[in-house]
């Protein structure tokens, strides 16, 4: 997954300093207990960009969805999530396509 800041910063010092104390630290705050209980299985921020990427691990597309709802960064943020599959199920499923194949050559 990754979160991209998708809109510009406050300008004003007072401003900006309300949105780090309310919406950056506390979303942080969220990551770093997201990794802790073992639902971020790795990630960072991006080095020289506002955003982060990380490894979530979740039952589903809606407890992804929940866990996101918790970081007040996330009204800010350009998120994408891609969901993946293991290697092994997919080397499965390789397998069957290229005996598939192999039938239908006869």
């Amino acid at each position: 997954m990754t979160m991209e800041l998708g809109q510009s910063l406050p300008e004003s010092p007072e401003e900006l300093l309300r949105h780090v104390e309310g919406v950056v630290i506390p979303s942080h705050e969220t990551l770093l207990k997201l990794e802790k209980e073992g639902k971020i299985l790795a990630g960072g921020d991006m080095s020289g960009r506002r955003g982060s990427v990380m490894i979530l691990e979740a039952d589903s597309n809606a407890e992804v969805s929940q866990i996101l709802a918790t970081m007040p960064l996330w009204a800010t943020q350009k998120t994408e999530v891609i969901p993946l599959e293991n290697f092994e199920e997919r080397q499965t499923m390789h397998r069957q396509l290229a005996e598939r194949l192999k039938a239908a050559a006869g």
